[in-house]
């Protein structure tokens, strides 16, 4: 008998819509193969939705979230033409076989892509939901309209970087040296880094022989380099993963010269540009300029384990901003 999971390995061979971070050979990556699994609804031989998600057990808990580096994750539910009130009918029936095939669990906890907008059948069945925002552009192969978009902090900033700063940016540069400055970033606010350099090589390698990554590191004469940018990339969108800059340099005008050279390249493979949004401040305030439309996206989660919410309430309070 075909597995669900089997089902959704070949359904993600043909599917184009589905995001990079719900892809079967992402998740073996960034979960491990046997730590994920995947609701399937099928309707006349073809997949109607689907929904894959974590399952491990963190101190004899049954854990289901998004693993490392995997912005979204959420169900997928095929489009359909139809008059609204017969579209909303059918992700709710779509949706309601999703969450019946998920397994029991003491906490869930999910990022959803922005365009799946429905969790209504996930509140009736307890699930609780967040709104974040993210900033979408959609890039144009037009390099003077997308340059027009930008803040004119921002393309002074590029000025100066290409100016006096003398950078140019390289593509064709190894993970390693991006992983070390993606590591000075947390090493500058004193957390620890959320993943290891093996687990940031084998993404890599996965990324690369999919032919869905690419690095952009900003370097000086001297051959220091400044700042870099990871970009992974679906058939609608590419996604900034991850930044790092050496706090030395921090204003040379070189984190926002590799982004400037991200989003015209993603003009050159897909429709749009997702700076994986952040509730942070200075992120917002940084991203925000560049020009894209704030967006919501919704992290839905429930925790019917007395347990498990006792445990996240405490990592909370000492997690809490002093």
């Amino acid at each position: 008998m075909t597995s669900r999971k089997q089902i959704y390995r070949r359904f993600c061979a043909e599917e184009t819509s589905i995001p990079i971070f719900s892809r079967d050979w992402w998740l073996d990556v960034t979960a491990g193969s046997d730590n994920w699994d995947v609701a399937v609804v099928e309707e006349s031989g073809s997949v109607l939705a689907c929904m894959p998600y974590l399952c491990k057990k963190k101190g004899g808990l049954s854990v289901s979230t998004t693993p490392p580096l995997t912005y979204c994750m959420g169900p997928w539910v095929r489009p359909a033409k139809a008059k609204p009130s017969v579209v909303i009918s059918r992700q709710k029936y779509a949706l309601e076989k999703l969450i019946e095939q998920l397994p029991r669990f003491d906490h869930f906890k999910q990022q959803w892509h922005y365009t799946q907008t429905n969790w209504l059948p996930f509140f009736w069945e307890g699930f609780n939901q967040t709104t974040n925002y993210t900033y979408v552009l959609p890039v144009l192969r037009d390099e003077s309209t997308s340059w027009e978009g930008l803040q004119d902090n921002v393309r002074r900033e590029i000025r100066k970087a290409t100016g006096r700063g003398e950078l140019y940016v390289r593509d064709d540069l190894p993970v390693s040296q991006f992983f070390r400055l993606n590591k000075l970033v947390y090493e500058r606010q004193n957390i620890p880094l959320p993943y290891s350099e093996n687990f940031i090589t084998t993404l890599d390698k996965a990324c690369t022989a999919q032919n869905r990554r690419k690095i952009f590191m900003a370097q000086d004469e001297h051959g220091v380099l400044h700042a870099g940018v990871y970009l992974v990339w679906d058939d609608e969108s590419a996604y900034y993963l991850m930044g790092g800059s050496d706090p030395e340099r921090r204003n040379s005008g070189a984190m926002s010269l590799c982004l400037w050279e991200a989003i015209k390249f993603a003009g050159t493979v897909t429709r749009r540009f997702d700076f994986c949004g952040s509730m942070i401040k200075p992120i917002e305030r940084f991203v925000r300029a560049f020009g894209g439309v704030q967006t919501p996206y919704f992290t839905v989660s429930k925790t019917p384990s007395k347990l498990a919410a006792t445990f996240l309430f405490a990592r909370s309070l000492v997690q809490a901003p002093k």
